[in-house]
């Protein structure tokens, strides 16, 4: 029996992949456990509108993270803050202030655990972040810090 699978069942499947199981799994567990329906022409056209669409929408993501890796490469963000002794900051510069920046120069929004800072930011002086925008698009934004 053919049958869509509405989630993925492990050791069967993926979500919306068509698979072929006995009878008996497919009247006893998958279909009771909404698990799966019975590939009809209608559930197989509606699975492949959904995979279309989702494939849409990755394609379309990806597009406008590669239109944003290129603003925020070319980009440099500039923060002031108080300086103590030897030109270290009060405080220091966090993932938080740079996607808040970030979102407030250049009107992209960055969720802040997708910046990597690779040391803290805590002196006077000029810094590369790596902001994760997509799955494989990871942008390298230069970051000044001056003193008030």
């Amino acid at each position: 029996m053919k049958v869509v699978l509405n989630q993925d069942v492990k050791g069967l499947g993926k979500k919306l992949q068509i698979v072929e199981v006995s009878e008996g799994y497919a009247r006893n567990f998958l279909l009771p456990k909404k698990l799966a329906v019975i590939a009809d022409n209608k559930n197989i056209n509606e699975a492949k509108g959904k995979i279309s669409s989702q494939k849409f929408k990755k394609k379309t993501e990806l597009e406008a993270a590669k239109a944003n890796k290129a603003i925020l490469d070319k980009g440099c963000i500039e923060f002031r803050h108080k300086v103590g002794e030897g030109s270290r900051l009060y405080g220091s510069v966090t993932e938080k202030d740079i996607a808040d920046k970030i979102k407030e120069v250049y009107k992209i929004d960055v969720n802040k655990k997708k910046i990597t800072v690779n040391d803290p930011i805590k002196n006077l002086g000029t810094y590369t972040v790596n902001v994760k925008l997509h799955e494989g698009v990871v942008a390298n934004l230069k970051i000044t810090v001056v003193g008030l």
